[in-house]
């Protein structure tokens, strides 16, 4: 028997059957495969000490997520001289405790952070094929609006006032400096320019003498945050909000960045260039999702381990 237009039912029943084995697969184990990203940069000043750095993102926590919250735990078994969490904890106003029990002994260390948009405001339901269409049509995040009808107000201040107590930085639009085993770092944060938060006419003069090393923190990486660092001279640019794409076509890459970044640079370390200046640019692919698109596929959730070394 043939379906109508001349399709076998055979092919279509198969195309089903392999469509359904790719979804189990994006939702069921690669979105939960957890990986560490190893990288090396060299920014420090000759004869530094390395340092190590981990940076956690786009965790986008919801209640019942024991392998995430254990996988997150296990991460304090390396040792970072600091933590840099770049923005969307949440994806469910009920998961701040677990979050929290999540990133507890992470928070034993010193760290920075800044918030992404799903931190201040919930997910919403809607149709995944609509949203990858209009990421393709470069259309992102709330364009400064007012969050639709039906959007939660996530409780972002607990969350915020926990990283506070444990001595993490709070880098929403503002500057901080760490003191490191006799070094000190500088570092300049923006709020979330995916719902244009940022207020970089605030923290804007570049890098602050008397430091080691500046780097700017950032959730979404919108060309103007990075052109803006880049331009003030700072050598490191640390951001997040990609997921790497998320649903992502092997051998070829990201369909889409969320934001204007091109596709090339979803994800891992590259450069950004204005004029005659350089920043190296780290965006982590994140280790959540949506609680509505609980999916990656050939985009496994990770953190990053970066070894900040002497310049060569």
């Amino acid at each position: 028997m043939r379906a109508r237009y001349g399709v076998p039912l055979k092919v279509t029943a198969v195309g089903a059957a392999v469509g359904a084995a790719g979804l189990a697969y994006a939702a069921g184990f690669e979105a939960r495969s957890f990986r560490l990203r190893r990288i090396t940069v060299p920014v420090l000043p000759h004869r530094a000490r390395p340092l190590r750095v981990l940076q956690v993102s786009d965790i986008h926590m919801v209640s019942g997520q024991r392998k995430k919250r254990a996988w997150l735990q296990s991460l304090a078994g390396l040792r970072p001289d600091f933590v840099v969490n770049t923005g969307d904890n949440l994806s469910d106003p009920d998961a701040v405790p677990e979050l929290l029990d999540a990133l507890g002994p992470l928070m034993e260390f010193p760290g920075v952070y800044v918030f992404g948009s799903n931190d201040y405001y919930g997910p919403k339901l809607r149709n995944p094929a609509r949203y990858l269409l209009e990421k393709v049509q470069g259309k992102h995040g709330l364009n400064g609006n007012a969050p639709a009808v039906g959007v939660v107000h996530n409780p972002w201040e607990p969350m915020r006032d926990a990283f506070d107590e444990a001595g993490w930085l709070n880098l929403t639009n503002t500057r901080g400096r760490l003191k490191l085993d006799g070094m000190e770092l500088a570092f300049t944060g923006l709020d979330d320019p995916h719902i244009k938060r940022d207020r970089y006419a605030e923290v804007e003069g570049g890098p602050e003498s008397g430091a080691d090393l500046s780097i700017g923190v950032v959730h979404a990486p919108y060309l103007r945050s990075l052109d803006a660092f880049t331009a003030d001279g700072y050598p490191l640019i640390l951001a997040g909000h990609t997921h790497g794409g998320q649903l992502c076509i092997p051998f070829y890459g990201a369909l889409v960045t969320n934001c204007d970044l091109d596709t090339d640079r979803v994800k891992g370390l590259s450069s950004h260039t204005v004029g005659d200046r350089r920043a190296y640019l780290h965006v982590s692919a994140g280790c959540g999702t949506n609680r509505y698109t609980p999916v990656r596929f050939a985009c496994p959730p990770e953190a990053t381990l970066l070894t900040l070394a002497p310049k060569t």
